[in-house]
């Protein structure tokens, strides 16, 4: 009797694995408002809080936030979670 060695057959991709691989890119349609708090994707500081607070909108893709234990940082819309 001999032993075969039994390798894992890889699963298909998902559609969205598959769309994202082929270069598509997600667009965020969340409208922010003033006050909100938003998880940043990366910190401006070793010590600052992971979340900041939007103060003001100062373009279309940026905001005037405020980062606890960092202070008052502009924000691209890309350096927080949708």
């Amino acid at each position: 009797m001999s032993l075969q060695a039994v390798y894992p057959v890889a699963s298909p991709s998902s559609p969205l694995e598959e769309a994202i691989a082929t270069g598509w890119n997600p667009t965020c349609r969340i409208t922010y408002n003033r006050d909100a708090w938003v998880k940043l994707l990366h910190l401006p500081s070793e010590s600052a809080c992971d979340e900041a607070q939007l103060l003001c909108q100062e373009s279309p893709d940026t905001w005037i936030a405020w980062v606890p234990n960092h202070g008052e940082a502009v924000l691209n819309r890309s350096h927080f979670y949708c």
